[in-house]
């Protein structure tokens, strides 16, 4: 029987005379669920013994709709925001009915404006490690990322304070040489006084700790000037995680967007622009979404950062600015904020639902994103302008009006409707003409994933592609007798091997695409690393390699090409000529095994 007989068989044993507790027992409910379906049986008759929903009809601490709006509002106007950072700008902003992080974070969910994520530990779990006060300890560090005109790449010299998260150093150079470290070091003690301690890693500029043991200029600088100079292990990037957070933050809101820089001076000047920006006027999550400048209390009388002038080298007088005075902060409008429906944008006039063509600037990074997928093309071309002409189709990247690449479309109608709307215009011809149904124009290519005895399937054929690609996603470039086997990213030709399919065959593989530029082989030197043994030799491609007792149980860096191994250790890089011809299997280096000491 169904739930609503079974229920009907109660009520009629109840009216037949059985007792109420009895009938409960019987089907297994309590006396109350008796008494409910006697009184909706009354009222409705059977009807009233179907299931019910329990949902309530309100919801009294849901979120109104106008808040709900302001923030998908905001969060598409700042993507990188999150419910934090929500919440504390509309809090900024005399935001009535201010909701929780939680509240954001569904909102921003619901919306798809997110991807939800497996909850981890809580913040309570893990302990913060910072300094008590400010002028404790400063972390420094050099980050790269700035492109300029002239094809080089600059480096910025950083510095934070631990305490407050106060960015004391950022200027860019042309060269870190240790010389231009040490001026930006000058630079941030005559403007903020001198602190108790420095932590840094061990690069060169920094230290000499694994050369001949001698003292460098950073070094001196330190000693002269009462500063404790503590360095980090090798390889343990997160004990300087402050400066390293601090370098996240200026790619993702400064290098990434800003393309290439004309010269220096630009560079530097955006650098500041975007510094006082950080300290001032940008809350930070870590000091509970404070400014760093509210916690920065350097130059002040009485704490004792200046109780005795800089001591600098000879030269260095000359390169500094003057003492530091306090920024002025920029007063924030705190006016009460109207939330009001959001209204649709008009779609576009003059696009018929066709194809579009767009434009790009190509990042430093060399990775571009349209509507959620990424486009490489390589940090060699950053600052070039790129054409998209996209349909539901196909997607054509070309400069200068050369096809660049085709790529399967990933877009849907509104995809390229939103495309439009953000500046897109009605697109022309498309560059490659598609083929006739059934046959094949020239090469294609397709997308396939290595298995793991690396082999692929094209066309109902198991063709080879090599071992060591097991697992790996690449491109299949089919022409008339081979297949080219291709890096997605780089199109960089990782094997070759002779063609099994027909032409009919290759007209009907799945999710082939019209073929880019031929895939060249790389001429760059393979990579890869090796644990030295106890007594400091590694093998690679077959070849032992003695390193020194020095060396062992060190992870090491080498440079694989045809005929020589450059081996990057901590004393410098040594190369030797190599001997074999066997190929790379290997890339990472293996983890040493557990010894069972029970055994």
């Amino acid at each position: 029987m169904s739930v609503v007989e079974q229920r009907y068989q109660a009520v009629l044993a109840v009216l037949a005379g059985d007792r109420v507790t009895e009938v409960a027992v019987r089907f297994g409910v309590s006396r109350q669920s008796v008494h409910s379906w006697l009184g909706r049986y009354a009222q409705a008759g059977l009807a009233g013994l179907q299931d019910r929903s329990h949902r309530p009809e309100s919801c009294p601490h849901q979120a109104s709709p106008e808040v709900e709006a302001a923030v998908c509002e905001l969060r598409r106007a700042h993507p990188r925001w999150g419910a934090r950072r929500i919440v504390f700008e509309l809090g900024r902003a005399g935001c009535p009915d201010l909701p929780s992080r939680m509240s954001v974070y569904r909102i921003l969910a619901r919306h798809g404006l997110i991807e939800p994520v497996k909850r981890g530990r809580g913040r309570k779990d893990y302990r913060r490690w910072q300094r008590a006060a400010p002028m404790e300890l400063w972390q420094m560090d050099i980050v790269g990322g700035v492109f300029l005109a002239d094809g080089s790449e600059a480096k910025v010299v950083t510095g934070v304070d631990d305490h407050s998260r106060y960015c004391v150093i950022a200027r860019v150079v042309r060269r870190a040489t240790g010389r231009a470290v040490c001026e930006a070091l000058a630079q941030g003690l005559v403007r903020f006084g001198v602190p108790q301690e420095m932590l840094t890693d061990n690069g060169k500029q920094f230290t000499d700790r694994f050369g001949k043991g001698g003292e460098v200029l950073f070094d001196r600088i330190c000693r002269e000037n009462g500063i404790v100079h503590r360095l980090t292990q090798p390889a343990s990037p997160t004990t300087t995680g402050k400066v390293e957070r601090f370098h996240q933050t200026l790619r993702r809101e400064l290098l990434d967007d800003a393309g290439v820089f004309p010269d220096l001076e630009t560079a530097q000047a955006a650098v500041d622009s975007f510094r006082d920006q950080y300290n001032t006027r940008r809350p930070h999550q870590a000091l509970d979404m404070a400014f760093p400048a509210d916690r920065f209390t350097a130059g002040k009388e009485g704490e004792g950062q200046r109780l005795l002038p800089v001591r600098l080298p000879s030269g260095f007088t000359t390169a500094v600015e003057e003492p530091h005075q306090p920024p002025a902060v920029t007063p924030v409008d705190l006016t009460p904020i109207t939330l009001a429906p959001i209204v649709p944008t008009p779609e576009r006039q003059g696009w018929a639902g066709d194809a579009v063509e767009f434009d790009r600037v190509v990042p430093p990074s060399g990775n571009m994103q349209v509507s959620g997928k990424q486009f490489w093309l390589g940090p060699h071309r950053s600052g070039v302008t790129v054409t998209f002409w996209a349909d539901t189709d196909v997607i054509h990247l070309m400069i200068t009006g050369t096809r660049l690449k085709s790529v399967r479309s990933h877009l849907s109608v509104n995809d390229l409707a939103a495309l439009h709307r953000a500046g897109g215009r009605p697109a022309g011809p498309p560059p490659l003409p598609p083929a006739p149904v059934g046959q094949v124009a020239g090469p294609v290519e397709v997308d396939r994933t290595v298995g793991t005895s690396g082999c692929v399937s094209l066309g109902q054929h198991l063709v080879l592609a090599a071992e060591i690609l097991a697992g790996r996603r690449v491109g299949v470039r089919v022409d008339t007798h081979t297949l080219a086997f291709f890096d997605l990213k780089t199109r960089e030709l990782l094997r070759t091997r002779p063609n099994p399919l027909t032409p009919a065959e290759t007209a009907r593989l799945r999710s082939a695409r019209p073929a880019g530029l031929p895939p060249q082989p790389s001429t760059d030197p393979v990579r890869v690393q090796r644990r030295a043994s106890n007594s400091g030799g590694v093998m690679v491609a077959g070849q032992k390699i003695a390193l020194g007792r020095i060396h062992a149980r060190k992870t090491v860096t080498i440079d694989v090409t045809d005929t020589e191994l450059a081996i990057h250790c901590d004393d410098g890089t040594r190369t030797i000529r190599r001997t074999t011809d066997q190929p790379i299997t290997q890339i990472k280096a293996q983890r040493p095994r557990k010894v069972d000491l029970n055994v």
